[in-house]
């Protein structure tokens, strides 16, 4: 063969090589961008969203939607290429989202248990928002620590040493000056069982070792005789909980809290109502407008970054408190400017 013929054919055979190493050969990056995005006041899958019975419920209009940021693996180089290229999305490593140790099922039901987390927090801050009774419990209780095995998750913490318990901080506050080795009572209640009073001799603070340690994580629920469920499937993580909890502040309350507008947002929310930043803002600001959303609830944490980001025509509102944005929420029903970013 010629030299121009030998040379033609290494020319095809490495173009094939190269073909098929884009087109097959994964690599260790997945690909961010919009998400889904689903309006909390309407219904997914022919099911309301947030759905709350036993109690009056009230009419609601426009939309406070929910956002999210949707996460491609297995890519492979073209795929990577095409999604870098595309200005809408950007790569990740993927051991950020999926790590190692962990496999895929597991990461799935940690986003799982971040999400319904996420739910019973946004009940029990609107709750607290609408001055309905909350009551603390065993959020979560450390294998191995001295309330394992005799406090279980969801029991009531009725008092701590002697005092009322009505937050998480008054149980802090409670054992803030004990040492490890000392013993404390601690009244709680079981399900719908007559409260118990048991001594627990305290263990040492993982994080301050001069501290007697109880190995609760305590945190609100709600303390009604009504039904507050959240659904929404194929969602996971934290983020959407400022939007459950508006949703259910504005079926609680007379009117339209949004007055009939186009709202979205974001935003992970406490029990006692304060709004933490989350990842992804500017994905899911592209997919709220693209939506129709004229304003957007912006955690105070982001709003430096969503300011550089923002789709035009999009109004960012800064919200703080859960209470921050049912006050934005109000001045735009009344044609008043919220407070942005």
């Amino acid at each position: 063969m010629s030299r121009r013929s030998w040379t033609l054919l290494t020319s095809a055979f490495l173009v094939m090589v190269f073909g098929l190493v884009g087109a097959f050969v994964p690599v260790p990056y997945v690909a961010l961008g919009p998400g889904p995005t689903h309006d909390t006041l309407g219904s997914y899958e022919g099911r309301e969203v947030v759905r709350i019975e036993g109690t009056e419920t009230f009419p609601t209009g426009g939309h406070l939607n929910m956002t999210t940021v949707s996460v491609t693996d297995r890519l492979s180089v073209f795929n990577a290429l095409g999604f870098w290229m595309s200005g809408n999305h950007a790569l990740a490593p993927r051991e950020l989202y999926f790590p190692p140790d962990k496999t895929e099922e597991q990461v799935e039901r940690t986003n799982t248990r971040a999400f319904r987390s996420s739910q019973t927090a946004a009940e029990t801050a609107a709750l607290r928002q609408l001055d309905y009774p909350t009551k603390l419990v065993a959020g979560q209780v450390l294998s191995g620590s001295p309330a394992d095995g005799v406090i279980a998750p969801g029991d009531e913490l009725l008092s701590a040493r002697g005092e009322s318990l009505s937050d998480p901080d008054s149980l802090v506050q409670a054992l803030s000056d004990t040492e490890p080795g000392q013993t404390v009572s601690v009244e709680f209640r079981h399900e719908d069982e007559p409260p118990q009073r048991t001594e627990f001799e305290l263990a040492d603070h993982p994080d301050k070792p001069e501290r007697g340690f109880l190995g609760i994580q305590p945190t609100l629920r709600p303390d009604v005789d009504f039904d507050i469920d959240i659904r929404l499937p194929d969602v996971g993580g934290p983020s959407a909980g400022l939007m459950f909890s508006l949703a259910v502040v504005d079926k609680l309350t007379p009117g339209e809290l949004n007055g009939g507008k186009f709202v979205a947002g974001t935003g992970e929310i406490s029990p006692t109502g304060q709004v933490g930043r989350i990842g992804g803002i500017g994905f899911k600001m592209i997919r709220a407008h693209q939506a129709g959303a004229r304003y957007f609830l912006t955690p105070a944490g982001n709003c430096a970054a969503a300011e550089s980001q923002a789709p035009e025509g999009l109004r960012l509102v800064k919200v703080s408190t859960l209470g921050d944005a049912v006050e934005a929420l109000e001045d735009i029903a009344a044609g008043e400017t919220p407070p942005g970013c």
